[in-house]
């Protein structure tokens, strides 16, 4: 299968029928063809499976809710001390899903500031630094896991003259070390704000808001509702509405476009909203697997 030249997101009301490239699936009798198609609209039979695993799910929640709300940070920790920075691949993509960020990394461009959020090992921030080619650009890696942020420092990769990693709450009372109000250009939120519970979105869209300055974006993706991880929670990692924990305890909740545009059309102007929906299949076992991701851009006006 060719390597994907174009981002796969479309704005959430896209129909099968409009022609955007990409590998799209028409005939339902081609879809063992390939291994991939790209913005697969769901099936009955999909819909179907989903409904009765999610009311499955809500059958057997999570034993000990509390457990998993007071510290979150706790079961990242644990997950960064075990990984490493070995569990996920850099975001090779990143350029190829939001390339307005290549304008930071232009010379003579002047001073930017990028804000990483949820950095973890540094998956997002390595790529761009690899191109970088401005001399003012500093990056702020944050994440509410220290281990993380010690992850962040070991890599060879750190240069302290273009980074400045810290621990850092996106839902807390403070903005990340370092930084003041309306002091960042762009801030990049990728797999992050799923990790927070839904009384928390708030303060974390606040302190948002309040670091970018006028006209700065935040380019976000994160898990969309109804993606194959979710259908496969097992019993017990059920907390709350779309809302589970993982294995190793770490919380992930399975956003919809109506939810983001909710949450940040608030305070943000809504650039992008859009959806990444592919079909995965094994050929040999004749499975069908949905993914679903959601990505958008919102600008500080």
């Amino acid at each position: 299968m060719s390597k994907k030249q174009a981002s796969s997101v479309r704005d959430a009301n896209f129909s099968i029928n409009e022609t955007f490239g990409g590998r799209l699936l028409k005939e339902e009798d081609q879809v063992f063809d390939f291994n991939a198609w790209d913005h697969v609209e769901w099936d009955e039979e999909h819909l179907s499976m989903a409904e009765k695993r999610i009311a499955e799910q809500k059958e057997n929640p999570v034993v000990n809710k509390d457990e998993y709300m007071a510290n979150p940070n706790e079961y990242w920790d644990r997950f960064y001390e075990k990984n490493e920075g070995n569990f996920f691949m850099n975001r090779r993509w990143i350029a190829q899903e939001f390339p307005d960020l290549l304008q930071l990394v232009q010379p003579d461009i002047g001073q930017k500031v990028l804000l990483e959020v949820g950095c973890g090992a540094g998956n997002t921030i390595w790529p761009i630094l690899a191109e970088n080619k401005n001399k003012e650009l500093k990056v702020y890696p944050v994440d509410y896991s220290k281990k993380a942020i010690d992850v962040v420092y070991q890599n060879p990769l750190y240069d302290p003259n273009h980074c400045h990693a810290s621990v850092w709450d996106l839902a807390g009372p403070t903005l990340p070390e370092g930084l003041t109000e309306n002091s960042t250009d762009a801030v990049t939120l990728i797999f992050c704000f799923s990790a927070l519970s839904p009384d928390q979105w708030n303060q974390a869209v606040d302190n948002l808001y309040r670091v970018l300055k006028p006209g700065g974006v935040i380019f976000f993706r994160d898990y969309g509702r109804l993606d194959l991880t979710q259908l496969r929670a097992k019993k017990n990692r059920y907390l709350d509405e779309n809302f589970y924990i993982r294995g190793d305890g770490t919380r992930v909740y399975y956003l919809d476009n109506d939810e983001i545009q909710k949450i940040f059309g608030e305070k943000f102007e809504i650039c992008q909203n859009g959806v990444d929906k592919r079909l995965i299949v094994n050929r040999k076992k004749k499975v069908k697997m949905y993914r679903c991701w959601l990505q958008a851009k919102f600008r500080k006006e």
